[in-house]
């Protein structure tokens, strides 16, 4: 049987950059397997811009982000397998794959990283009432078919959800010449970022109905019409405010999930909120020498921070191949107020602190002037003033490692939103 030092599961910008930061960390042994015939993952067909800001210090499109990280990924040449499909990871970090040339294959890792990415919401598990005729996309696939593939899906077009490649999407499909009538989403907030809705939305003249949904589906071969309404506060639809939109297709863009049946095959401990693994802030998830990364962890809004808490999780996964882990870690619990979704990570290795630590989390609600404070025992270890905060915005708060190892004896953190008085 083969053996490695690490094994990387997912050749996307997560992938890339764990595999690469392993490797820089002294772990020469690594190997990726990606299961597209091409590395790069999703960002191969993000051909719009915003991509590499905080990076790169520049502006770039999807593919060129990626093409430096895999120029960097070759330069090192690091073993990858791609067109292989990782079936199952074994607790004594045996992952067994298939893939055309070599049949089905066992290979052994002393580390093993999570980053295979994650999938769209589908229809069925939005449960739209209707008949189910063709013309029904997820956004993420019509973003394939038109910029990998050169196919419009169609020309006149509802999209349901807000989020980020949704909006994005709303603008492509009206630069393709496709008449874009709306985009509904079911809750009170938008589920994308802030300069999404300003460019390529509001720039555009394409009007977003918050509070509302789709509430029937009409066509037999192919969508002919939908019907929107406005919903309460318990997401019900409003009787009175129904609208019907004559169109051609129905754009899905109502959430990401990490990929995670591997994770949960494997039998690592996973969030309730965020469906990725829970991991403390080495990014080890409950399994000893499994860590996690990117949106199998949860999902990002930038690939830019994708990219950072990957370099993490490779860092650490090299350290614990060089260390052989910790066998009696000291894990603190990170609690948060009401206003807080979750957190990543969900709890400090107090006996793994090499720096400061960045603990990531999305608020449930719309906020302003907000201060954000992180405690223990008593003692502010760190606070962040926030003028506005969105459930749409993934935002961070960092804790000086001086702080911590400082504070004594933790029972736990805590952070809490409280107001900027």
């Amino acid at each position: 049987m083969k053996q490695y030092d690490v094994i990387v599961i997912g050749g996307g910008p997560a992938g890339l950059a764990a595999a690469i930061s392993a490797y820089d960390n002294g772990c020469k042994d690594v190997l990726l397997i990606e299961r597209d015939n091409r590395l790069g993952g999703i960002l191969n067909q993000c051909i719009h811009n915003g991509f590499g800001l905080h990076t790169f210090k520049e502006e770039l499109t999807g593919p060129e982000y990626a093409d430096r990280f895999i120029r960097e990924f070759h330069n090192r040449n690091i073993d990858h397998m791609t067109g292989t499909m990782v079936i199952e990871i074994t607790p004594d970090k045996t992952v067994r794959a298939v893939n055309s040339t070599d049949g089905l294959i066992d290979i052994k890792a002393k580390a093993v990283i999570l980053a295979m990415g994650c999938r769209e919401r589908s229809r069925g598990q939005l449960s739209i009432p209707g008949s189910r005729p063709a013309g029904i996309f997820s956004a993420g696939t019509a973003q394939r078919l038109v910029n990998l593939e050169g196919q419009m899906p169609g020309r006149r077009v509802v999209i349901l959800g807000s989020g980020d490649i949704g909006l994005i999407m709303a603008r492509r499909m009206t630069l393709e010449g496709a008449n874009v009538l709306a985009v509904v989403e079911l809750m009170p907030y938008s589920g994308g970022l802030k300069r999404n809705i300003v460019q390529c939305l509001n720039d555009y003249g394409i009007p977003l109905y918050l509070s509302h949904t789709v509430i029937n589906i009409e066509g037999n071969k192919r969508v002919t019409a939908v019907t929107v309404a406005e919903v309460d506060e318990n997401r019900k639809p409003v009787a009175g405010t129904e609208v019907r939109y004559e169109c051609d297709t129905l754009l899905l863009s109502c959430g990401l999930i990490p990929e995670n049946e591997l994770s949960s095959q494997l039998g690592t401990k996973l969030s309730r909120v965020t469906n990725g693994p829970v991991v403390d802030s080495s990014l080890e998830t409950t399994i000893p020498g499994v860590f996690a990364c990117g949106n199998v962890l949860h999902v990002h809004d930038l690939v830019d921070f994708v990219s950072e808490e990957a370099a993490l999780a490779g860092k650490n996964a090299a350290l614990y191949v060089q260390h052989l882990g910790t066998t009696n870690k000291e894990l603190i619990p990170v609690t948060f107020s009401p206003e807080i979704r979750y957190t990543v990570p969900a709890f400090i290795n107090m006996d793994s602190i090499t720096g400061d630590i960045k603990v990531r989390y999305r608020v449930g609600n719309n906020y302003q002037n907000k201060k954000v404070l992180v405690t223990s025992g008593g003692k502010v270890l760190s606070q962040k003033v926030r003028r506005i905060m969105a459930p749409g915005e993934m935002e961070d708060v960092l804790i000086p490692a001086d702080k911590l190892r400082s504070a004594g004896r933790i029972a736990e953190i805590n952070i809490k939103v409280t107001d900027n008085g």
